[in-house]
């Protein structure tokens, strides 16, 4: 399929990557030396940018990265280390109990489902990375308003929909911080002996070794 390009988008970004942390501030002339464009060109891109906050322009018309680059900048580092943190934990509870294994923080008044990685049962919850579901709902959303005591295991069943039931748990940083909520789901029948049976055992088992390797809080 061919790819659909956009080139004012492409050029934008071509001037923000001609700032370096050698070159951090550039004129006019010095931003169309760098990228082969003309000025016209950059005066009206430059402006876009400047418009949205991703660069700046001081008096005498040198310019620098913006505040909007900075802001996004800890996101980018902070969806890594989730990445890094808590992909690997998923897999093995994956793996371990065949069920859907999801990592949700606290959004709001709703809750998002970060991170997934889909059961191998030939019936199996389908969770998509990214969905919004209602904070007040289930045993995700229980956990991530800290009901009960810290390292508690919540269990709904049949509330998203007939025959789906879930086991969650709040995750916790070192100094105690809630930082999101480690979940387990797939079909009822499975999780009849939850929350004192083996899908329990795996999933205190699993939050352990994450919140052992947590490296402190990654939010708010």
């Amino acid at each position: 399929m061919t790819q659909r390009r956009v080139e004012a988008v492409e050029r934008a970004l071509t001037l923000l990557e001609a700032f370096t942390t050698q070159r951090p501030a550039l004129s006019l002339t010095e931003l169309s030396h760098a990228t082969g464009f003309y000025k016209s060109t950059i005066l009206r891109l430059m402006s876009s940018l400047e418009r949205y906050g991703y660069a700046v322009r001081d008096g005498r018309g040198i310019y620098r990265i913006g505040p909007a680059v900075v802001r996004l900048a800890p996101i980018a580092v902070e969806d890594d280390t989730l990445e890094r943190l808590v992909r690997p934990v998923l897999t093995a509870l994956r793996d371990a109990t065949g069920e859907t294994a999801s990592f949700h923080l606290h959004d709001g008044g709703q809750r998002l489902c970060r991170l997934v990685e889909i059961g191998h049962g030939e019936i199996r919850h389908h969770l998509e990375e990214g969905t919004v579901f209602d904070l007040n709902r289930g045993a995700t959303g229980q956990a991530l308003q800290e009901e009960g005591g810290r390292g508690d295991i919540f269990l709904s069943k049949d509330v998203a929909c007939a025959g789906l039931s879930a086991l969650a748990v709040a995750v916790h940083t070192p100094d105690g911080k809630r930082v999101g909520a480690l979940t387990l789901s797939g079909a009822t029948p499975r999780f009849i002996d939850e929350p004192d049976g083996e899908l329990t055992v795996a999933l205190r088992s699993q939050l352990t070794a994450l919140e052992a390797n947590w490296p402190g809080p990654l939010h708010g």
